[in-house]
This record gives C-alpha cells, sequence and structure tokens, in this order.
C-alpha cells in the first residue's frame, strides 16, 4: 500500500505544528516555505494525526494525500541540502564529507526545527556575519537543532547559550554541538527563554529565530539584557507582520539597524536608542 502525505500550513509559526507532527510519529519533516510536508506508512490513522495538528494549531490547513510507497525514513533525507550562507555552510551529516569544518555547520536536524534549508536560518546566518560576534557574548533563543549558536561560535564568540523550551530538542542540540566540536564555547539549557535570559545577561548579542507573539513577550527583557551597543538578530516574522514589528520597535525606543528579507520571511538586526 501507498504511504500518506500531509501538508500542513500552520496558523501560528511552525513550532507547534512541527512538535505534533513528530509526536505523531513523523521521522522527518521538510519545511516548502511556509508549508512542513512529511510521509506516514500505509498503517497510520492519519486521520487522527491531521486532529492532533490541529488541535495543536487551531486554524491550521492540514492537507492529506497518497504517494507512491517509498521508504520516507530515509528519503526525506534528500530533501536536504547545503546551503553556502556568506563564509559558511549549513550542511546534514551525510552531505557534510569534505567540506572544511572550520566554516561549516553540521546539523542533523533530528526533531529539532533548524536547517540550511529554511529561509529564516539563513537570513539569521547572513545577518550574524554583519555584525560584531568575536569575542562576543551570545544567547540563541529557541535555539532548536543549535544551528545558529553553532554558526556563532564558529564566527568567533566567546561563549554561546542556547536556550531551548522544548526538551525534545535539547538532546539533538547537545548531539550537533558536540558534532561541530564547540561545546566548549555553546552551551545547551532547557527552559524558558523570558525567564532565563535576565540570569545570562549582559549578552552582547541576541539570537532569536521564533514567532513574533513571542518576541513582543521578550523584546523588554532583550532591551535589559543587551550590552551597550549590543545587537539583537529577529527571525521568522511573516513580511505580513513587518509593519506591525517595526511598529512596536520604534515605540519601545529599538532601532532597526539592517533587514533581510527571503521568501515570505522578514527578519532584522536591531539595537537600543
Amino acid at each position: 500500500m501507498s504511504w500518506f502525505s500531509l501538508r500542513v500550513l500552520p496558523a501560528h509559526g511552525p513550532e507547534v505544528a512541527l512538535a505534533a507532527l513528530f509526536a505523531a510519529g513523523a521521522q522527518g519533516v521538510h519545511e516548502d516555505g511556509a508549508a512542513l510536508v512529511t510521509h506516514f506508512p500505509p498503517e497510520t490513522d492519519v486521520l487522527a494525526v491531521a486532529t492532533a495538528i490541529r488541535e495543536a494549531d487551531p486554524g491550521a490547513s492540514v492537507t492529506v494525500g497518497r504517494v507512491a510507497d517509498t521508504d520516507w525514513s530515509e528519503a526525506w533525507k534528500n530533501l536536504l541540502s547545503v546551503q553556502t550562507v556568506g563564509v559558511l555552510r549549513v550542511a546534514p551529516p551525510w552531505l557534510a564529507d569534505g567540506l572544511d569544518p572550520a566554516h561549516t555547520i553540521v546539523v542533523d536536524p533530528g526533531m529539532a526545527f533548524g536547517t540550511g534549508d529554511h529561509a529564516t536560518t539563513r537570513s539569521v546566518v547572513r545577518l550574524l556575519q554583519r555584525i560584531v560576534v568575536r569575542d562576543a557574548n551570545v544567547a540563541d533563543l529557541g535555539a532548536g537543532s543549535a544551528v545558529l549558536a553553532i554558526a556563532a561560535a564558529k564566527l568567533g564568540a566567546r561563549t554561546v547559550t542556547a536556550v531551548e523550551l522544548d526538551p525534545d530538542a535539547i538532546g539533538n542540540a547537545t548531539e550537533n554541538v558536540e558534532r561541530n566540536g564547540v561545546a566548549n564555547v555553546v552551551h545547551v539549557i532547557e527552559g524558558d527563554a523570558l525567564l532565563l535570559l535576565p540570569l545570562l545577561a549582559p549578552v552582547d548579542v541576541i539570537l532569536a529565530n521564533i514567532v513574533s507573539s513571542v518576541h513582543l513577550d521578550l523584546l523588554p527583557e532583550m532591551a535589559r539584557a543587551l550590552s551597550p551597543g549590543g545587537r539583537a538578530v529577529l527571525s521568522g516574522i511573516l513580511v505580513e507582520e513587518r509593519e506591525m514589528m517595526e511598529d512596536r520597535l520604534t515605540s519601545t525606543r529599538w532601532q532597526v539597524i539592517e533587514e533581510d528579507v527571503e521568501d515570505i520571511w522578514w527578519s532584522a538586526t536591531i539595537s537600543r536608542h
């Protein structure tokens, strides 16, 4: 019998829908723009999976289809590629042979969000290379696979704290940190960024690839945590949310230093006035 395909267009950002898919047994998820695509074997109660996703993310669009019989537990890996972003490359382990370790971030996404194939990740890595990271104290909020924390370490950060709320992502993030040889720089911590960021202050650079609603909650703590002249790089914001986000930043004494737009996503480097 053929496998089921599920295409999910999240209503509230990818994190909740991703967690629901992995909880339902997805072995890998492909990010196609704003949509999440995965596959389940024929014996799966796919209607129950679709219901679970809609319950976790009300308003999400879930499309179920059939595909040719394929071993999707391995075939999803073919959807990932090596991404070159400035001086850095982001690659899954099975494509990393022969790449310069000093300038390569090797990330097995596992059950965590964060591969170089996603536009928001690339945007942050681009913006990160346009600010002073060498010898900086960095906080990566909502670290997922720790891809951005590792990028900061490869760019010369003195110390990076990768904060992740999802306990299922912690093991994957730790493995990626060790795989890249930056465990002496990057420290993975499980917990709520809103509570932990004050304990990490002062920090020179904050990275946050998360949904807009969480950005809005975190902005006051970011302002208190940043050292003088510090920068925050925000991503995970839809282009259609840009005006709303810029209005909030302006009204709370933030300044947009630089922007990056790819596909439907807007990212920005900000600082305090």
